[in-house]
């Protein structure tokens, strides 16, 4: 068995309303003692990984462990990896760089756009504002490409690239990654040594590496630790045509949606970069459903001009005494709704004379 109080376990997630996950169900329980013992050497990037040593051996079981634990978090790995990591390993090879590196965008984000830290890092490779910037990703009020595959990981690919130039091995390489690389080459000046086994480090840091290599493990060889798949278990590539669009003013996503024969959240999924629910004048590249770029220049523009038109002729003027309650009210409508249509911040105060746009199905 893998927990001799996994039956305690369970009595305690129903009591508490928490049921046990089918993933868990549908994983075959393994000796978690034989799980952690390795029968080759394992390495990153081609660098030996320094198992001799028991102090490292004890830090990569804990990793292991904790992975192996984690049940349904690695099957999900294994789920979403036919969905991103071809995307990555095509990226990487042409960069020249190792395939090993794919796994740190598992450790970082469990392959999920949207994924945030209490820091600031967002998405598939968790960068922080300004390094995703100094990378060349734009990040701003309506397009955040760290939560594009592509985009973040063309900008993940140069920032590894920089730091091996800078630092010589992978496995440093990662660690500056992930606290920073000016932290990391102080403690390597005050510790006198390049060998990130050897270095003390802030505590995640010296997990992180291990972290990534269950991730390297647990997806190279799933049915030695239990994970049994069959090809229909994996989530399918996001299937997708591209189109390039230029917006020559302020555009509705549910005018391009209606453009591409779809809804709202289909595109929202397939371009997770575009924040809100419009996209300001300018150049894009928009994947769109399969299929849905045939004819999809001409809708759009039929769509959009129809979409100014209603605009137009659905203004309201802000009077005196008016405020975003009373004319939502006034209208019939969500107040959120109509913080969306108009890009308001419910903080801040409306004046007389403020024109607002409301729906035109909703205000019939």
């Amino acid at each position: 068995m893998v927990f001799r109080f996994s039956g305690w376990l369970v009595f305690l997630m129903v009591s508490s309303g928490l049921a046990p996950s089918a993933s868990i169900a549908q994983t075959t329980p393994v000796d978690l003692v034989r799980a952690v013992r390795l029968e080759a050497p394992i390495d990153f990037c081609g660098e030996p990984v320094p198992l001799e040593n028991a102090a490292v051996a004890e830090r990569f079981e804990k990793e292991m462990l904790l992975s192996l634990w984690d049940r349904d978090q690695a099957v999900l790995w294994l789920k979403r990896s036919t969905r991103y990591l071809p995307t990555i390993e095509k990226l990487l090879a042409e960069a020249g760089l190792p395939d090993d590196l794919k796994y740190v965008a598992i450790a970082e984000s469990a392959l999920r756009p949207h994924a945030g830290s209490p820091k600031g890092a967002i998405g598939f490779w968790q960068f922080l504002a300004e390094t995703g910037r100094k990378y060349g990703l734009r990040i701003d009020s309506r397009i955040d490409e760290r939560r594009s595959l592509l985009a973040s990981t063309r900008a993940a690919i140069r920032y590894l690239q920089k730091l091996h130039a800078d630092l010589g091995s992978w496995s440093l390489s990662v660690a500056a990654f992930n606290m920073g690389e000016e932290g990391l080459k102080a403690e390597i000046l005050a510790q006198d040594t390049r060998d990130y086994y050897r270095l003390y480090l802030p505590l995640e840091t010296q997990r992180y590496l291990f972290r990534i290599l269950s991730a390297k493990l647990i997806l190279t060889h799933p049915e030695r630790y239990g994970f049994h798949m069959t090809a229909a278990d994996f989530y399918p590539p996001l299937a997708s045509s591209e189109v390039e669009l230029t917006c020559w003013e302020e555009t509705s996503l549910l005018v391009i949606a209606k453009a591409a024969g779809t809804d709202f959240k289909v595109i929202k999924d397939l371009n997770p970069a575009i924040r809100g629910h419009y996209l300001a004048a300018g150049n894009y590249r928009l994947n769109l459903p399969i299929g849905g770029n045939e004819g999809f220049q001409e809708r759009f523009q039929a769509g959009h001009e129809a979409w100014r038109v209603l605009r137009s002729e659905r203004v309201y003027i802000v009077k005196e005494g008016d405020n975003l309650s009373s004319i939502a009210e006034q209208f019939g409508v969500p107040l959120p709704a109509l913080l969306i249509w108009n890009r308001l911040d419910a903080r801040r105060p409306i004046h007389p004379g403020d024109r607002l746009i409301i729906h035109p199905e909703a205000s019939d």
